[in-house]
């Protein structure tokens, strides 16, 4: 009575087949991944220790480590973040809870969406008149940060509006039916139920930042400096530039060299993403709906 008919058969061959095609293009997909991490760390985890990761570079960049740039990187992500984040989630909340739905909040919006796709080049040159030039910051790492938190802005912006906005409008109803302000709404119940979608533009933040080479070129970042940072207004190493440096500048260069100053600089990104991933899942976790 419930055999299988020919329409049934072919749909499941259907099915089978799609299946099939979306598995091998995931696969084509994380391939080459698994490639690159790999070489990297076949060619670049001899040369990690402890001497790689907290010595500064000596015999003209040819031995010792990468402390400087890797110090460097982690404050020019901090200070990113620092400047890009308040901004960001303040500019999410008055288009997503505020600003009325008229031509300039879509013009607004649609600014928003074209500063993400400008090529970071143009960033390091905007970053080069406006921070260097005419604030007067000098090569250094405000103007650096500063820089890279204009480029990683966008992200921030829509990664959060997008959060607020999937909170459920009934939540804003109850709440102003029970004589909570606009603000009080915002703060109490909207963000706390949007800090995941939060964290997402962070972390894709960090991404970005600790591996942009364009933007701190012209603005912060230093071929080589003996000491190390003493605040915001000081030059610094960098890791992204360190390997360009290190893999086209430096003449008899160790091999293993440039894939250990890439494996560090994916080992810190994958760490510091996945602090935020297990932070978000926490707060994931917490959530009533």
């Amino acid at each position: 009575m419930f055999s299988a008919t020919s329409l049934n058969r072919k749909n499941d061959r259907n099915e089978t087949a799609v299946r099939w095609l979306l598995g091998g293009m995931t696969g084509l997909l994380v391939l080459p991944v698994v490639v690159i991490l790999s070489v990297l760390v076949y060619k670049g985890g001899p040369v990690i220790s402890f001497e790689f990761l907290f010595t500064t570079p000596t015999k003209g960049m040819t031995a010792g480590g990468i402390f400087p740039a890797l110090l460097g990187t982690v404050l020019l992500v901090i200070c990113a973040l620092l400047a890009s984040v308040p901004f960001g989630i303040a500019a999410a909340i008055y288009l997503s809870e505020y600003a009325p739905d008229n031509w300039l909040t879509r013009v607004i919006n649609l600014a928003i969406i074209n500063l993400a796709g400008v090529p970071s080049i143009v960033h390091a040159l905007f970053g080069l008149g406006a921070f260097v030039v005419f604030f007067r910051f000098g090569t250094s790492i405000l103007a650096a940060s500063l820089t890279l938190a204009i480029m990683t802005l966008p992200v921030v912006i829509v990664a959060t509006r997008e959060s607020l906005q999937s909170v459920p409008h009934a939540f804003r109803e109850a709440c102003w039916n029970m004589g909570a302000t606009r603000w009080q709404t915002i703060r109490r119940i909207i963000l706390p139920n949007a800090v995941t979608g939060i964290l997402t533009g962070v972390i894709l933040e960090v991404c970005r930042t600790a591996g942009e080479t364009a933007p701190i070129l012209f603005t912060g970042a230093a071929f080589f400096l003996p000491l190390l940072p003493q605040s915001v207004f000081d030059q610094t190493m960098a890791l992204s530039l360190h390997l360009f440096v290190v893999s086209t500048q430096v003449p008899n260069m160790p091999e293993g060299v440039p894939y250990g100053v890439a494996l560090v600089l994916i080992a810190m990104v994958l760490i510091m993403n996945s602090l935020s991933i297990a932070l978000r899942m926490y707060l994931r976790g917490r959530k009533k709906w």
